[in-house]
């Protein structure tokens, strides 16, 4: 709570009116079966018409206070509510938008998306029910017990000594809840990551005819939730019949006691009925407790879900360069010695060295799993080295401020996207760019041709993940927006695979006319997309094996020229 209390900061005074609202009225509840115990014990006897009229009107006043009032403080606190919820929500996607790579791999995709929905959903619940029963149902229940004391202490002490029974009864219970309350959400978690794979990979699932299994895998993670949502659920439900049970023996026991009291002139009818309902007020603020509890319990357990994205400390942080001086030197990009594990066992890259000056171009290939997009993602500083130094223009990138670094690279990744938007919108990314910069860079990347087909041309309208767009088209698209800004260094992952070798050759051509300043890391697959690199290098397993350009390399390494005879027979396309 001390967590979600931090985001509730500016609102005290609203929070204060409200509670006062909400006061006010659950004590005019308090006041109305005490009004009616003292018109029929002490106002009827007299039979006096008016004063029972009067006394009546009291009592309507009451409620209609009493009602009005819970209404407008259930209004507000769903708005401290939805206020709350709106910044804790807004926190958590801007702290999972600045966490780190690693730190992404670690809380995984599927469960950073359960935490900005269903987790956000119900601690919005929980603080609306805190907001209006939490305040509601003490005052009654303590509020009631102090009336009933001043109507008739033996009947009180039979009702209270059923309290420690609920209280032990619900806390045991709701003790037990958190822990599985917080693994029902690691199963959504995993049902969210089974939809998303899914969604992702429709076209291939139905291509495979692999519909049937995919249900079966969803059914399997879906079956996994049901489970543990049903012992969550069950072992909260015992809570309602427990506390209705003890409650229930607790209103015969008084009923009883009661009806011997008046028998013996130590009470009175009007004593008793009222007494009556102030155990009804009673008895239903005990089960609103009860309701707080079991919805407190997914609260907490989500609160703490979302606490632990939020209270993630920044890793990647730049470092002083008294740790990592800088260098005099002519290279634009050098890898010195550079060691990299994923997962500190086996390394993804071992000693990878080499320097790009600026307006140079380097090609990377290799083979799946052998560390192209690594080298990269380091050069990026998505991940930090375990070893070695990565340094543009000889700074070593961990000194370097992030919107320093990142704003020099124009990147396309292997996985990039395309959000629904028009396509000045997925070409301009936010940044203000010109239609002019916007069309200059739709045509280096050999997409203006296609989008002066569309009829809107820069507005029209491109689905999530570019579906009503080709492979070639999607990728191109990407490009544009990659060197939309002008950068001093442009990575393309794999970004040409989709493209014929034509148009590829004509992609190359116009970089090197148009961005021959920038300095460019293609990492592919075909020989032909990097084959006109300054330096290209031959990566087997996080290695070198092979450097140089394509003509050296045909004759110093083996691997690079299989690749290349098998491609391109070993001819030089243009």
């Amino acid at each position: 709570m001390k967590f979600l209390l931090n985001y509730m900061k500016g609102m005290g005074w609203y929070i204060t009116f409200t509670l006062t609202i909400k006061v006010t009225a659950t004590m005019l509840e308090l006041f109305i079966p005490y009004v009616l115990g003292h018109i029929l014990d002490n106002v009827v006897p007299t039979r006096s018409v008016r004063n029972i009229i009067t006394w009546g009107i009291v009592m309507i006043i009451c409620a209609i206070l009493a009602c009005v009032g819970n209404i407008i403080a259930n209004r507000m606190a769903s708005r401290v509510a939805r206020n709350t919820t709106e910044k804790v929500r807004h926190s958590l996607f801007e702290r999972t938008m600045r966490l780190s790579s690693a730190q992404i791999d670690a809380f995984t995709i599927p469960s950073l998306e359960s935490r900005l929905t269903s987790d956000t959903y119900h601690v919005h619940h929980f603080l609306g029910m805190i907001m209006r029963m939490g305040v509601r149902a003490p005052i009654l229940l303590v509020g009631g017990i102090i009336v009933t004391l001043t109507l008739d202490p033996v009947l009180t002490l039979v009702m209270v000594t059923t309290l420690p029974l609920i209280g032990i009864s619900v806390g045991l219970i709701s003790r037990r809840g958190v822990p599985l309350f917080k693994q029902s959400q690691r199963s959504v978690d995993g049902m969210i990551r089974v939809v998303r794979e899914d969604a992702q990979g429709i076209r291939v699932i139905k291509a495979l005819s692999k519909v049937d299994y995919e249900r079966r895998r969803y059914d399997a993670a879906n079956k996994r939730l049901v489970s543990d949502e049903t012992k969550a659920s069950t072992t909260m439900a015992l809570s309602n019949p427990l506390v209705t049970f003890f409650l229930n023996l607790g209103l015969v026991s008084v009923i009883v006691v009661g009806a011997f009291r008046v028998n013996g002139n130590l009470s009175q009818t009007g004593t008793i009925i009222a007494f009556i309902q102030y155990f009804t007020m009673i008895s239903n603020a005990m089960i609103g407790l009860t309701r707080i509890f079991v919805h407190s319990s997914k609260g907490t357990a989500s609160a703490q879900r979302i606490a632990e994205v939020i209270n993630t400390q920044p890793d990647l942080l730049p470092v002083s360069e008294d740790k990592y001086p800088s260098v005099q030197t002519d290279a634009m990009i050098s890898f010195e010695n550079v060691y990299f594990s994923y997962l500190g066992k086996t390394d993804n890259l071992s000693n990878i060295s080499f320097e790009l000056h600026k307006g140079q171009s380097l090609g990377v290939i290799g083979a799946t799993g052998s560390g192209k997009t690594t080298l990269t993602q380091l050069l990026m500083r998505l991940y930090d080295v375990q070893r070695g130094n990565i340094r543009i223009n000889g700074k070593d990138v961990r000194t370097m401020e992030h919107d320093e670094l990142n704003t020099k690279f124009g990147v396309v990744m292997q996985n990039d996207f395309i959000y629904a938007g028009s396509v000045r919108e997925n070409i301009d990314f936010g940044r203000g760019l010109t239609d002019e910069a916007l069309m200059r860079a739709a045509k280096i990347a050999q997409a203006k041709e296609f989008i002066d087909g569309f009829e809107d041309g820069l507005d029209h309208h491109l689905n999530s993940k570019g579906t009503n767009l080709s492979g070639g088209q999607r990728q191109r698209m990407l490009i544009s927006r990659a060197v939309a800004g002008n950068p001093e260094i442009l990575v393309l992952d794999d970004s040409s695979s989709a493209l014929d070798y034509k148009t590829d050759a004509a992609l190359r051509a116009a970089l090197r006319e148009n961005m021959s300043d920038v300095t460019t890391v293609i990492v592919a697959q075909r020989v032909s997309s990097i084959m006109h690199c300054d330096l290209i290098l031959v990566l087997e397993n996080g290695k070198i094996i092979g450097r140089g350009t394509h003509d050296e390399l045909m004759e110093s390494c083996s691997v690079y020229k299989e690749i290349s005879d098998s491609q391109i027979g070993g001819a030089f396309l243009d």
